[in-house]
């Protein structure tokens, strides 16, 4: 399911309203270590969608 989800984004990563749907949807099926694992790819991806990656991923990030 990662891997789809990777797809997915990289896809949307035009818009930036549906690349954020995509990644609640993505986060919201994945296990925690998958989403863990997202985080990471999605910030070296996605810089342009900081403020949207922060959203999603501060507690993640502020975990570890």
């Amino acid at each position: 399911m990662l891997e789809y989800a990777k797809i997915i984004l990289e896809k949307v990563s035009f818009d930036k309203g549906l690349f954020e749907k995509e990644l609640k949807k993505a986060i919201d099926t994945l296990e925690k270590t998958e989403v863990k694992t997202l985080c990471d790819w999605c910030y070296q991806q996605f810089f342009q969608y900081l403020t949207i990656l922060n959203k999603y991923f501060r507690k993640l990030r502020t975990a570890y």
